[in-house]
């Protein structure tokens, strides 16, 4: 068996732990009840009840899908030291940044599938209500998908290290703040101080850009989007939840399970 058949075997066994997990369906029914609602919510304005039935759908999608990742996907890692079975599966010839991956990979899946149950609803809830849908909507679906290939990754580098509590504090902050990175950076830019200027800049380069990945606006006004408005987010995440991988895989292979 070679490194990737092994990644794959954990990353099948992950996919069959979580969904036997009932805090992902908990939140998944929530998830679907909240879109349900946008219906409610909508008809509470008689200009663009469209728009706010849509942003309140995305909202839902997006907020759920970072809170599976962050309780559901913490709690998979710590349940395996917790419970010693690491041991058992490090005891076999598999590396621990393998098991690492295999780990982010099968949650992933996980996730995208829940993504593509919310997005059903979501389409369903769009077509009874006679709002439009398109191919926009598709690719705003699309960034959420590699949003939370971002926060998986980050979730998975803080349990590496630290509590489950703390891990899921810690993602869920840097969550927040990933969607406010480029406020902070143009708040910076407009300071008289150029110490300023470069210290928000830096931290917008090192903290993850989660804004790049929300087209709800553009979805739900039916304005149109560029082939890079898509591609670019995607090959941004994709670079940055492999720098994350590598440093979680760096702090995993050093960490005293005794």
């Amino acid at each position: 068996m070679n490194s990737l058949d092994r990644i794959l075997a954990i990353a099948t066994n992950t996919v069959r732990e979580a969904i036997r997990d009932r805090v992902l369906y908990t939140l998944l029914f929530f998830a679907l009840a909240l879109i349900g609602t946008g219906v409610l919510v909508s008809t509470l304005s008689y200009v663009e009840s469209e728009r706010i039935l849509q942003d309140v759908g995305f909202a839902a999608i997006r907020v759920f899908a970072v809170a599976i990742a962050i309780f559901v996907g913490i709690g998979l890692v710590h349940r395996e030291v917790d419970r010693r079975t690491i041991f058992t599966i490090l005891s076999k010839p598999i590396s621990r940044s393998e098991f690492l991956l295999g780990k982010y990979l099968g949650l992933l899946l996980t996730l995208w599938l829940q993504i593509a149950v919310m997005g059903i609803g979501f389409v369903a809830v769009s077509w009874l209500a006679g709002a439009s849908i398109g191919s926009v909507h598709a690719a705003a679906l699309g960034l959420v998908g590699a949003e939370v290939a971002v926060v998986v990754a980050i979730a998975l580098l803080f349990s590496a290290f630290t509590s489950p509590m703390l891990a899921s504090l810690f993602t869920a902050a840097l969550w927040v703040i990933g969607h406010l990175s480029r406020d902070l950076r143009n708040l910076g830019a407009q300071s008289a101080l150029e110490s300023v200027k470069r210290a928000t800049e830096l931290l917008y380069r090192a903290l993850p850009d989660l804004g790049a990945f929300d087209l709800t606006m553009h979805a739900a006004r039916g304005i149109p989007i560029a082939v890079s408005d898509v591609a670019l987010p995607v090959l941004y995440a994709a670079g940055y939840a492999t720098l994350v991988l590598i440093a979680a895989s760096w702090i995993f292979e050093r960490r005293d399970f005794r």
